[in-house]
């Protein structure tokens, strides 16, 4: 198992494709093509979590956050970010960070949450846009069928919770290929005349270039007539947040209760109380100060979220009710995550969770 194999497994999980633009996902340090002696999950990369993969003989630590926003002009060691990278290249340890990618995935970080508080009826609180293309292309009748089962196994045409999914037209091609062509129908030199089938395809952006590699491979024209589009249209299946329902309706402060004690934490900042039973709830961890207004906008009575400011609870203005459970606490269980993942994915590896609490505020 190579360092590559595990990050070809993270990634047709999360593809990096939908992390968001600021976001540095992907391998921080280290090489691909190293052998994988085990893999170390942990929620942050600091000195102490590469001391505990040191110990435990893992050269790949999987990271929900980077470790490295930005880019980093000198390596001595002057704070913690350094500290940790310095470590890591001297040992030889592989850094992988999966964040965004994570949190825009159906299942992955605010699924985890609504998971804990026992959400149904679930569905994205923020689609992506422009994550969707279009294929268009033009085969003989004869050949349709098979082509379009060869693209629907590559993943084109599944739209949610339906798959083989395409749309076609029925016309006559028309084309001639010259002194050097090597046609699979009519002559070479000779106009020809045939009647084809216009296929229409969506899929998701990531998948561009696995798609294209069956067409060109399944296509028995000798040269391929095809367009990609992309399209503005919202992805229902990829985003960020989430908003569902409780089991039932409850009075404020049991809600209050009800996250402290799913959630696993001590204290809550919250907005004014509405005087109104809690039921559809919108949770987006970490910092979601941004999803404020989509909260609003889907009439949720509560919304989980991170690191709101001062003036950001009056923002509530009367509407639903704010909780802010802490980032680290709105993340905690996301390691869960990708350890059930891997360990589910590629059993009988040495995949340990880290036992380090990298959160940084204490509580008094």
């Amino acid at each position: 198992m190579t360092i590559k194999d595990i990050v070809n497994t993270l990634e047709e999980w999360a593809p990096k494709a939908y992390a968001e633009d600021f976001d540095n996902v992907g391998l921080i340090a280290g090489n691909e093509a190293w052998n994988c002696s085990g893999v170390l999950i942990t929620l942050d990369t600091l000195e102490t979590v590469v001391d505990e993969a040191i110990e435990k003989q893992c050269n790949l630590i999987v990271s929900f956050h980077p470790i490295v926003f930005s880019g980093l002009k000198k390596f001595t060691g002057a704070n913690y970010v350094e500290k940790a990278l310095l470590k890591a290249i001297k040992n030889d340890i592989a850094i992988y960070a999966i964040h965004t990618a994570l949190d825009n995935h159906k299942k992955g970080v605010n699924y985890q949450i609504g998971q804990q508080l026992k959400l149904h009826s679930t569905d994205i609180l923020i689609p992506q846009k422009n994550t969707l293309k279009k294929l268009t292309t033009y085969v003989p009748n004869s050949n349709a069928d098979a082509l379009l089962e060869k693209l629907h196994q590559s993943g084109a045409g599944a739209l949610g919770k339906y798959d083989s999914c395409s749309f076609t037209l029925t016309g006559e091609g028309r084309f001639r290929g010259d002194e050097t062509s090597n046609p699979s129908i009519g002559e070479q030199g000779k106009l020809t005349a045939i009647e084809e089938r216009q296929l229409h395809l969506l899929f998701p952006k990531h998948l561009e270039s696995k798609i294209l590699k069956t067409l060109f491979k399944e296509h028995p024209y000798e040269e391929v007539a095809y367009e990609i589009t992309s399209l503005d249209n919202n992805n229902q299946n990829i985003g960020i947040g989430l908003v569902g329902y409780l089991p039932s309706p409850m009075e404020e402060s049991a809600f209050l209760d009800y996250v402290k004690t799913s959630m696993k934490v001590t204290a809550i900042r919250h907005s004014n109380f509405i005087d109104k039973k809690i039921h559809k709830v919108a949770v987006l961890g970490g910092s979601g100060s941004f999803a404020i207004n989509a909260s609003k906008q889907i009439k949720a009575d509560a919304f989980i979220t991170a690191d709101l400011k001062y003036h950001q609870f009056f923002e509530a203005e009367s509407q639903l009710l704010f909780l802010d459970i802490g980032h680290y606490e709105s993340e905690q269980f996301t390691k869960n995550l990708i350890y059930n993942f891997l360990t589910k994915k590629i059993p009988n590896f040495a995949f340990i969770l880290s036992s380090i609490n990298t959160n940084p505020i204490n509580y008094y």
